[in-house]
Parts: C-alpha cells; sequence; structure tokens
C-alpha cells in the first residue's frame, strides 16, 4: 500500500484529519448563523452593533457581496468541504482521499483568497471565519505532507486524481444543498416584511421611554420640520464615522429617508468610539474617528457631503493620508485644531452618559454605535430594511390618529 493519511490505520495523522475536517464544519455551521442572525434579526435586541475590535469582527463578512453566492451562505459549501474531510476520515478509501486531497488544495487556495480580500479589502477579519481558515490549511498540510499519491512524479499526479464518481455524488449533494440553503434565505427575507416586523414593532412600542439628550445635534441628515419634536418620526442617532454597523444603518437611512420624505427628522450625534475625544465608553475601537467626527463637524453646510463620502470611501477613511486629504479638498483642515468644534463634539459625546447603563458590563446606556432614540424610546444596533419601515410606518400612522395603524406595520 502506498504511504496515506488516512487508509493506514487511527493514526495520529488520521486523527488530526478527522479533528480538521470538523474545524471546518463546526466553523462554517457558525459563520452560517452568524449571517442570518447579522442580516434577519428575529427581535428588536438583536441587532448588530460595533463593540468589538474593529479589525476582529464578523458584521463586515456578513455584510459583504462575498458572504453569499446567488443567495447561498458561503458557509455552506465550507461546511460541505469539511463534511467530506469528515466522511474520508471516518470511511477511508482511496477514491475518497484522491478526490479530498484535490479539493483540499483548492479550498486552500480559496481561503488564502478570502483571507487577504477580507484583510485588505474589508479591513476586517472574522473570527469564526479564521477558524475555518486555519482548519482549512492544517487539512491541506495533512494531505500535503501525508496524503496518497505524494511520491507522484508530477504535480497532476500528486494532487489532482479525484474519483469521477465521487465528484459526481458531491455535485448533486452541493445542488441539494445550496437550493435548500437558498430557498431558506428567501423564506427569512420574506419574513422581514412579515411576521418578523410585526414583531419587532409590537417589541418597539413596548420598550421603555426615555428622554431626549440635554443637547441634540443640530447636524441633520432629514430635516421635516424646524422644530426637532413637531415630525412623526424622530431619531437621535449616535454614531461613529469608522463604524461599520453605521455605515450598514446609513445605507438602510439613505431609503427610508426617501419614502418616508417629510415626515422624520433625524439628528446625527457624534460619539466615536475612541479614547482620544470620548471618555464615556472604556474603547478604543476606531482610530481616526474623532479626526473625521470634527471635520464633519466643523462647517454644518459641508456636514452631510463629508459624512457620506467617509461611508463610501469606508475602507480609506481609515488611513491617515485619505483623512488628511478629505481636509484638505473641503477645506476643514482647521477643525483638527478648533476649539468651538471639539468642544461641541465633546459635548455631544457626554450626553452619552445621561442615560442609565442597559448592562452590567457598561456604565451608561450608551455604549455602543450605532444606537438610535426614536420618538423616546433606546433602540441599540442595526436592522433591516423591511424591521425600520415597519417602525416607521407605525410611527407615522399613530401620529395621523389612524387607530387601525398596527394593521398596516406591514406589506
Amino acid at each position: 500500500m502506498s504511504p496515506s493519511l488516512t487508509l493506514e490505520g487511527w493514526t495520529w495523522k488520521r486523527v488530526t484529519s478527522l479533528a480538521a475536517g470538523t474545524g471546518m464544519v463546526l466553523a462554517s455551521y457558525m459563520t452560517i448563523r452568524h449571517f442570518f442572525a447579522a442580516n434577519y434579526p428575529e427581535s428588536i435586541w438583536e441587532g448588530s452593533f460595533c463593540d468589538i475590535s474593529a479589525f476582529f469582527n464578523c458584521d463586515s463578512s456578513a455584510y459583504s457581496s462575498i458572504a453569499a453566492v446567488a443567495g447561498v451562505p458561503i458557509g455552506v459549501f465550507g461546511a460541505i468541504i469539511g463534511g467530506l474531510v469528515v466522511v474520508g476520515a471516518l470511511l477511508p478509501s482511496i477514491p475518497l482521499e484522491r478526490t479530498n486531497k484535490s479539493l483540499a488544495l483548492l479550498n486552500g487556495l480559496g481561503v488564502v483568497t478570502l483571507g487577504l480580500y477580507s484583510t485588505f479589502v474589508l479591513g476586517s477579519l472574522c473570527l469564526l471565519c479564521a477558524g475555518f481558515y486555519v482548519s482549512s490549511l492544517v487539512s491541506l498540510f495533512l494531505f500535503w505532507r501525508y496524503g496518497i499519491d505524494r511520491d507522484g512524479r508530477s504535480a497532476v499526479g500528486r494532487w489532482l486524481r479525484p474519483s469521477a464518481t465521487v465528484l459526481v455524488v458531491l455535485a448533486l449533494f452541493t445542488a441539494t444543498q445550496a437550493w435548500a440553503a437558498a430557498t431558506y434565505h428567501e423564506a427569512r427575507r420574506d419574513a422581514q416584511s412579515g411576521g418578523v416586523a410585526a414583531r419587532v414593532v409590537n417589541q418597539f412600542f413596548n420598550l421603555p421611554e426615555v428622554d431626549w439628550p440635554s443637547e441634540i445635534s443640530e447636524y441633520r441628515t432629514a430635516s421635516a420640520t424646524e422644530v426637532f419634536e413637531d415630525a412623526p418620526i424622530r431619531i437621535v442617532e449616535y454614531f461613529d464615522p469608522l463604524c461599520s454597523d453605521c455605515k450598514y444603518l446609513h445605507e438602510q437611512m439613505t431609503r427610508l429617508k426617501e419614502e418616508f420624505a417629510g415626515q422624520l427628522n433625524v439628528a446625527l450625534q457624534f460619539f466615536p468610539l475612541e479614547a482620544k475625544c470620548n471618555d464615556v465608553v472604556e474603547k478604543d475601537k476606531h482610530p481616526g474617528a474623532c479626526e473625521l467626527s470634527y471635520m464633519a463637524a466643523f462647517d454644518p453646510e459641508k456636514f452631510t457631503t463629508i459624512i457620506d463620502e467617509a461611508f463610501a470611501n469606508f475602507e480609506e477613511a481609515k488611513t491617515p493620508e485619505w483623512r488628511a486629504d478629505l481636509a484638505r479638498r473641503y477645506g476643514v483642515e482647521a477643525a483638527l485644531t478648533d476649539s468651538a468644534t471639539i468642544q461641541e463634539v465633546a459635548r455631544q459625546i457626554a450626553t452619552g452618559a445621561e442615560y442609565r447603563k442597559t448592562s452590567d458590563e457598561y456604565a451608561h446606556g450608551i455604549r455602543s454605535t450605532p444606537t438610535m432614540i426614536i420618538n423616546n424610546r433606546m433602540v441599540i444596533g442595526t436592522f433591516p430594511y423591511e424591521q425600520l419601515r415597519a417602525i416607521f410606518q407605525a410611527l407615522v400612522d399613530e401620529a395621523a390618529g389612524d387607530t387601525r395603524f398596527m394593521e398596516s406595520w406591514v406589506d
């Protein structure tokens, strides 16, 4: 018998291969769960927010264009590849090991590509994804160092000798699982505008009422009425210009401001999660967020444009060079040393300490971004468009005195 990873009995190599495959399956399962939890929260308490490292977080990956292929979370494919490694360790055979070895090479190239894309394009690394990457690379190493055909003379002979039968069965299985995942994905998406949205609205109206901050920002991104409290929908949003979840909410609100034009006032309250200017929370997550806040606050007429550009160039905005160029282009270089601007941002940040703590882990209620005060109810995190739309519609109907407004929460 030629040397093999799985055909020589229960050696440490085979056990390690089994462990690597199991790690791939578990990590994939957790990434799939996070994908749906981030994109389709089931309740108002499950919104996603910036509360951990700016680099080590999974939300950027969950919201990215590579999170799903044709509606199928990429974790599904990872689970299938990992599952085949597990089967190969439990029920070893020459065709299966050769197929797994070929797939390990392709999967290894894939995880390296995804890791580089996540690190240098998304500017973050999901720890769940990292678990899959590590398990995959361990599996690839085992097949390279101990796998069957490792003494082959050519690269093709060593790596590319999969079993046609196994590939056909794998393709059929993958197709059925991908269809099932895409169907489930579509069902979760549809549910957002139905029962889930109605449940979220009900939860929203049962939230305890809170006061407005002592100082409401004059920096508005929507202004239906001159007096802030006169609009049917009134939102004070504590935000950080380098928070990925704030960027996501910004995209959702852009759609909602068009749909509810003339019905909402939205004031952005500066709350950069950087110790350089924020002493309300013990976080230093987004270096440069204070600078961007000062630039945006310096000239109210340029506020919206600067915020839009920062979110549109989110990864570049994290670099000092880009921020310096932004300041030059908009003529706000003086913002970084202007005492009035610095004091204005500081006053807005300080209002975060006015709210009683919502968790024993934090001293104050405002402890992450985004946090919204919507019609005197505090909502922490981001939510799908459908859920926010349902809340907004309920508030508009309530303001109009429509006693049937509960019936129009959803489409």
